[in-house]
């Protein structure tokens, strides 16, 4: 949650950066199928003083592709 596309800190395994309290970071999971396109979906996480809070709205319920 930056002025970038992508700026550090990582959040990945082999990231060495320590995630700290008031932090603010996107974990981006996505699928891409040659020839056919992809997705990826965004949720916005908080590290507080007791792990992580996801703060992104949830897709609702019942949501169908049109």
């Amino acid at each position: 949650m930056g002025l970038d596309i992508h700026e550090a800190p990582n959040v990945n395994a082999r990231s060495k950066n320590v995630a700290r309290t008031g932090m603010v970071f996107t974990i981006e999971p996505g699928i891409y199928l040659p020839g056919i396109g992809g997705v990826r979906i965004e949720d916005v996480v908080v590290v507080t003083t007791t792990g992580c809070r996801v703060i992104s709205k949830k897709i609702p319920k019942g949501f169908r592709q049109p």
